[in-house]
């Protein structure tokens, strides 16, 4: 049934010699190795991140009575909310590394130079965006480790000339960590920075198929 649909829609679409001939069929340098693989790998944990961050935002209630309260009941009570969670949190923290590893092998290889300096430019973007998912989405579970470490982090901003007092106090959502700053946070990590990932990942996947992959050194 499922086959005779596609089948259908290739009919009429052509779609499966579209991705045969960009895809399956794109050239590649000569001589390219597994560290190649470390962009291909962040974006399939950014997926993962995705799925595992939806299913876990059917339970979660972003507030300093509930937080804890709705983190608890999916980690012990929700079926399967022990592993989502697991690999919510695991994904993130090996994502962050696979990005460090991916702008490293570039760094090495020199494929940030001309003509993908821009492309260059959006990957520390994305490489700010990922850390900012990570600081913000540390403080959801509203624990004591979690309220003391967001703390220290937007505090941090304070001792910066001028503009520091404001930063601060713009993530706090006033002059202490609270109901407003677990809202903050909670938007910007599930609304504000996927919108910007998505428009970062556009344009830095364009890039790539528009100039190529860099060969190696």
């Amino acid at each position: 049934m499922f086959g005779r649909l596609i089948e259908v829609f290739d009919r009429r679409l052509g779609f499966r010699e579209e991705f045969k001939r960009n895809v399956l069929d794109h050239p590649v340098p000569p001589r390219i190795n597994l560290t190649y693989c470390f962009g291909g790998i962040t974006f399939l944990l950014y997926l993962l991140l995705a799925v595992t961050g939806v299913a876990m935002l059917f339970f979660y209630v972003p507030s300093i009575d509930h937080a804890f309260v709705t983190v608890e009941y999916i980690t012990f009570d929700l079926p399967l909310g022990n592993p989502i969670r697991a690999i919510h949190h695991w994904s993130a923290n090996i994502m962050i590394t696979a990005v460090f590893l991916h702008m490293l092998r570039v760094y090495v290889y020199g494929a940030y130079k001309n003509p993908r300096e821009f492309n260059w430019v959006t990957g520390v973007f994305l490489f700010g965006i990922t850390l900012a998912f990570g600081f913000t989405g540390y403080l959801l579970p509203w624990d004591q480790k979690a309220y003391w470490a967001t703390k220290v982090g937007v505090l941090m901003p304070k001792s910066l000339p001028v503009a520091g007092p404001f930063l601060s106090q713009l993530l706090m959502g006033g002059d202490d960590l609270g109901a407003l700053t677990l809202s903050r946070f909670f938007a910007i990590h599930v609304a504000v920075l996927p919108i910007l990932t998505v428009i970062f990942l556009a344009g830095h996947f364009w890039m790539i198929r528009r100039l190529g992959i860099s060969k190696p050194l």
